[in-house]
C-alpha cells in the first residue's frame, strides 16, 4: 500500500509531504497544482521504465519539471513510502537532462536484519530499479508496475473509447484512456460473470434505458462497444451514448472491475455526469477504499466532495507560485458541520482553501 509521499522541487511544488490516505480528494481551483500532484505519479513510472531522459525531452525539458525553473531549483527529491518498503531519488539537472544524484531502496521493519538504506544508483541516466535482485526491490516495482493514472475526458466521435480493441490481448487491465473498454468488458463477462451483471445494473441505474452490452469479436478476436435499448431491437454504437453516459461506463468499470488496482489516480472523473450519476460515483470510491484500493483524484466538483468526510478532502492553492495543501479537519470545522453540508461550507468561503478565486 501507498502510505506516503514526499515531494521537493517538482513543478509547482515546491515541498510537500503527504500521508495517502483510503480516500484522497484533491479540490482547487485551475492551475492550483492539482494535476501537477497527479502527474508526479506519471513522472514515477516514467522513470521506473527507465524513460526518464525522453519523457523529460519531450515535455519542455529539465526547466518546465524543475520548481519555478532551472534558475530557482536545481534538484528534485522525492521518496514514496510502500509499507515498510521505501524508494527515494535526487535527481540533479545536468546540462544534457536529469542525472540521478541518488536512487535509494529502504527497507525500515525493525525486526528484520535486513533494514537499512540501499543506493543503487549514482550519477546515471537512468533509473536502475528495473534490474535490481534484491527483494525490496521488486516489492517496489509490483507496486509501480500497477500505477495508471486515469483520464476518460474525451467523449468525441473519435475518442478512444470508440476503438476496436483484442480479446486476447487487451482484456488485462483497463487503459488509462479507456480505449480498450470493449475487450475489458468481454473478460469480465466470460470469466466474472455475476460482476459483470453487477456492472449493467450499475449502469442502468443511471442510464435506465439501457439494456447490456453488445460484445461480438470478429474472426481476429477484435471488438468493439455495442449495446442495446430496453426499448428497441436495434443494436447500438458507442457512439450513440451522451458524452456523461459513456464516461460514467468508463468509471464504473474502474471502480467496480473484479480485480483492483492498489491505486486508482483519476483526473476529475465528475465530468459531464447527472448529479445521480455522482452519487453513484461516490459510492463506488467508498466502496473501492474500503476493499483496500487507494483513491486519489482531482476535482472542482462541490457536488462531489458533498458525499465525503472532511478527512478524505486536500484543499490546493498556489500561493506566489508554490502549490499549498491542506488535508480537512473533521474537528475545525465541527461547529459547522453541524448545520452545513462540507460543500456548504467550501460554497460559502468558511472553507477558504481550495477556492477558484484564490
Amino acid at each position: 500500500m501507498l502510505d506516503k509521499v514526499e515531494i521537493k522541487g517538482y513543478k509547482s511544488i515546491k515541498e510537500l509531504s503527504m500521508d495517502i490516505a483510503p480516500i484522497n480528494i484533491l479540490i482547487g481551483a485551475n492551475g492550483s497544482g492539482k494535476s501537477n500532484f497527479l502527474s508526479f505519479f506519471n513522472f514515477l513510472k516514467e522513470i521506473y521504465k527507465q524513460n526518464l531522459q525522453q519523457y523529460v525531452a519531450l515535455n519542455g525539458g529539465t526547466e518546465s519539471f524543475l520548481h519555478k525553473g532551472n534558475k530557482v531549483t536545481s534538484e528534485i527529491k522525492a521518496k514514496v513510502q510502500l509499507s515498510v518498503n521505501d524508494y527515494s531519488f535526487v535527481l540533479s539537472a545536468g546540462v544534457n537532462g536529469f542525472i540521478f544524484s541518488v536512487e535509494t531502496l529502504s527497507y525500515s521493519n525493525p525486526n528484520s536484519p535486513f533494514e537499512g538504506d540501499l543506493n543503487i544508483n549514482a550519477f546515471g541516466f537512468e533509473s536502475n530499479l528495473k534490474f535490481n535482485t534484491k527483494p525490496r526491490a521488486q516489492y517496489i516495482r509490483d507496486y509501480l508496475d500497477s500505477i495508471i493514472k486515469y483520464h476518460f475526458h474525451d467523449t468525441g466521435k473519435q475518442s478512444p473509447f470508440h476503438n476496436s480493441s483484442n480479446i486476447n490481448s487487451d482484456h488485462f487491465l483497463l487503459y488509462e484512456d479507456g480505449r480498450n473498454l470493449a475487450a475489458f468488458l468481454y473478460g469480465i463477462k466470460e470469466e466474472y460473470p455475476k460482476q459483470y451483471n453487477l456492472i449493467v445494473r450499475t449502469i442502468q441505474s443511471v442510464a435506465p434505458y439501457f439494456s447490456d452490452f453488445y460484445l461480438q469479436p470478429n474472426e481476429n478476436g477484435n471488438v468493439q462497444l455495442f449495446w442495446t435499448s430496453k426499448y428497441s431491437s436495434t443494436i447500438y454504437s458507442s457512439r450513440d451514448l451522451s458524452d456523461g453516459t459513456i464516461r460514467f461506463i468508463a468509471l464504473t468499470l474502474l471502480f467496480m472491475q473484479p480485480k483492483l488496482p492498489s491505486t486508482i489516480i483519476i483526473d476529475e472523473p465528475e465530468l459531464g455526469l447527472h448529479p445521480f450519476a455522482i452519487n453513484k460515483l461516490s459510492g463506488m470510491i467508498k466502496s473501492v477504499s474500503k476493499k483496500g484500493t487507494k483513491v486519489i483524484l482531482a476535482t472542482q466538483s462541490t457536488d462531489l466532495i458533498s458525499y465525503f468526510e472532511p478527512e478524505d478532502i486536500i484543499t490546493v492553492d498556489q500561493i506566489e507560485g508554490e502549490s499549498v495543501f491542506k488535508r480537512l479537519d473533521s474537528e475545525n470545522l465541527k461547529e459547522w458541520l453541524d448545520t452545513y453540508t462540507i460543500d456548504d461550507l467550501w460554497k460559502r468561503n468558511i472553507i477558504n482553501s481550495g477556492q477558484p478565486n484564490s
